[in-house]
């Protein structure tokens, strides 16, 4: 076979069935492709206006006017833009994937720019045949001679294209909807769409109902505007009352004077901001604009706690809002919204290439022109910028935070319960935003006052990471092993009351991590941290709530420990119970229970995992049962081995001290309801 070269060819009746079928992913994304086409031509027209080669008449109005009509089947999508000659229609829509957007900024490049134009790939319009059987296009182009060109086509790749009737430069698309579609010429159904794709896109959109009746409006006089079509003149004659004056006598008053209103048709309203928010620059936004815009984009009425204005436009162009929202609910449920728009047009919420993991929890908006979108403008080309963007965003978001714990610690202080599963989450899934927002990560104490890690690194009479590096530094001797500081935690104080104020009597203090992914982030800590061990209070019992045993006293004490040990294991039948006899300093306390660090943190992540049904006492997780010698109950169990109710008071005794460790089970509980009204019985005889 003879060697041969040439270029490769698409057929066009292949090609047509994929774009109609697969380009996009949501069929209602077709509102979205012909407005922001409408936004274009708009924006085209605008900018041959500045320079010069188009003269914009006085009354024109540039807007993009959608219609539907639920009887006839159809939707059209007009403007009043830059239009096309027929050589256009030629170029542009018999030619699938020939941008005008892109042949338009060639032609201009040195004067326009880029950012403002929306469109780039040329395939916008064919979304049109996802939901039409047939789609017809009307436009006269802006140049002067110009004619009206009338195109149509029904579905496949033939056409028909003549002389039109348009008055007026613009284009205006109409679609006569398949039968899987008609949901979409429904007015609530459009609304709904165009409100979700066009919110923000900068030309003013309108929507009308033709199957509908008329609504009116009734304005005041002074109100009316050539605009306006008077449907009725409303006359409201002056109302009077009979006053009586002081000599007696009585006169008609006037107390309101005649009016006269009109009854107009209703006067249309966009359904689009075309200023949003996030173009203004900070300094010109209130504070009660952020909140207001945060109600009307998230339909969420709770103030946000704070928030993110992002501006940049260099080395690329990106404004936005990141919101801190305030949250009452466990942290699985929290669920954020990130809506990602380019030049105003909205693309998808949460796309994780661009927003960082963590962020996702967060309310905002960001709008990024400079995006690489694939054809289809639902999604991103996967490129190193993409990854530059959502580093540029954890910074930005890392400096708010920085700024507000130098400058603004009170209000900082106020909002750390609510954003701290923001902040932690990101420090598990972004090490450079970890490593920027360390020194201002917050602990509550017990007295509910805030302190950095160093603050309770120094409490608990340790060494700073600073400290412990200048004396290395002055070391001779051989590398030693970092000594650890151990940091006292709390994950519930009602729970766990009992040791928190044996702590409190002791002057020791602890930090409260309830939520759930303090458990992941302690050991995120310790990773970083090599000098800090957290501990729950409850992983053991602390050398300072003991007192010593006289040396006389030992031998007999070691004896009573014995003796618990057995009684204790054969009553709840448990050879594997860990007892441990201690002479507590709270007389008041006859038990607790207490469980290793290392046991719970095998516990959490058998959860974790789904692991939750495994006994865990094969792990050495089972709860070590600590008995005070000092309590007269204990006293009593050890003095009547084989008392009738010596049996009751160590199950009691079991229970009690579990109940501040953690839940019991169904079966337990229900077990120590029945004990203690066993034991009130008791008290009655």
């Amino acid at each position: 076979m003879a060697a041969k070269t040439g270029s490769l060819s698409i057929n066009s009746e292949n090609i047509f069935p994929i774009i109609k079928k697969w380009l996009y992913s949501d069929h209602d994304i077709f509102y979205r492709e012909l407005i922001s086409n409408g936004c274009d031509a708009i924006t085209k027209l605008k900018k041959l206006e500045l320079m010069g080669e188009f003269v914009k008449p006085e009354e024109l109005e540039y807007k993009i006017q959608v219609t539907v009509d639920s009887n006839a089947k159809t939707i059209s999508v007009e403007d009043n833009g830059i239009g096309m000659t027929a050589e256009e229609v030629e170029e542009y829509i018999n030619q699938i994937a020939f941008s005008g957007a892109q042949d338009f900024l060639e032609k201009y490049k040195d004067k326009a720019n880029e950012d403002q134009i929306i469109g780039h790939f040329g395939l916008g319009f064919y979304s049109a045949f996802m939901v039409a059987d047939r789609v017809v296009i009307d436009t006269l182009s802006y140049k002067e001679g110009a004619k009206p060109v009338h195109w149509e086509s029904e579905g496949g790749t033939e056409f028909a294209m003549d002389e039109g009737d348009k008055t007026g430069n613009g284009t205006r698309i109409t679609l006569y909807l398949n039968e899987d579609s008609n949901e979409f010429c429904n007015e609530y159904r459009a609304r709904e769409v165009i409100q979700k794709y066009c919110a923000f896109m900068p030309v003013e959109i309108f929507l009308d109902n033709a199957s509908a009746e008329p609504q009116y409006e009734t304005i005041e006089k002074d109100e009316l505007t050539e605009k306006d079509t008077i449907v009725e003149t409303v006359i409201e004659e002056a109302k009077t009352e009979e006053k009586e004056n002081e000599d007696g006598t009585k006169e008609t008053v006037e107390i309101s004077p005649r009016t006269e209103k009109y009854k107009i048709l209703k006067r249309p309203v966009a359904l689009n901001d075309i200023n949003p928010l996030w173009n203004k620059h900070p300094n010109e936004c209130t504070e009660e604009e952020y909140k207001e815009f945060y109600r009307k984009v998230f339909m969420d009425f709770k103030e946000p706690l704070f928030w993110i204005h992002l501006n940049m436009d260099y080395p690329f162009n990106l404004k936005g809002i990141l919101y801190f929202p305030k949250i009452n609910m466990e942290y699985e449920s929290i669920e954020g919204t990130i809506k990602l728009y380019n030049s105003q047009v909205f693309i998808a919420d949460n796309i994780k290439e661009v927003i960082p993991e963590f962020l996702m929890l967060l309310k905002g908006v960001i709008d990024c022109p400079d995006l690489p979108l694939n054809v289809s403008r639902s999604a991103l080309q996967n490129d190193g910028f993409v990854t530059k963007v959502a580093d540029y965003i954890s910074k930005k978001v890392a400096d708010k935070l920085n700024g507000m714990f130098k400058t603004d610690r009170e209000n900082y202080e106020k909002y750390w319960d609510d954003i701290s599963p923001f902040i932690k989450f990101g420090c598990l899934k972004d090490e450079k935003f970890g490593e920027k927002v360390k020194d201002s990560m917050l602990f509550k104490n017990l007295d509910h006052k805030y302190l950095t890690l160093e603050d309770c690194i120094k409490a608990n009479g340790g060494e700073t990471a600073e400290e412990t590096k200048a004396e290395e530094t002055t070391d001779s001797e051989e590398t030693k092993e970092t000594p650890k500081t151990n940091i006292f935690y709390v994950t519930n104080e009602q729970q766990q009351s009992q040791y928190i104020n044996m702590f409190k009597e002791q002057g020791q203090d602890a930090v409260i991590l309830a939520h759930n992914i303090d458990s992941a982030f302690i050991t995120y800590l310790e990773q970083k941290h090599d000098n800090v061990k957290f501990q729950r209070i409850d992983a053991d019992v602390h050398e300072s709530l003991k007192a010593e045993v006289a040396e006389e006293e030992k031998e007999t004490f070691q004896k009573n420990a014995d003796s618990l040990t057995e009684i204790f294991r054969k009553v709840l039948n448990n050879e594997k119970l860990d007892v441990k006899v201690e002479k507590l300093k709270d007389e008041n306390i006859a038990s607790m229970a207490v469980l290793s660090e290392e046991s719970r943190r095998m516990e959490e992540m058998m959860k974790m995992y789904g692991m939750g049904g495994m006994d865990t006492g094969m792990f050495g997780g089972q709860a070590s049962l600590i008995l005070n010698a000092d309590h007269p109950l204990v006293q009593y169990v050890v003095e009547n081995k084989e008392g009738e109710n010596v049996e009751l008071i160590c199950k009691q005794l079991y229970d009690l001290a579990l109940l501040a460790h953690k839940p019991l089970s169904p079966q337990e509980m229900t077990a120590f309801v029945q004990r203690s009204n066993q034991i009130m019985m008791l008290l009655t005889k």
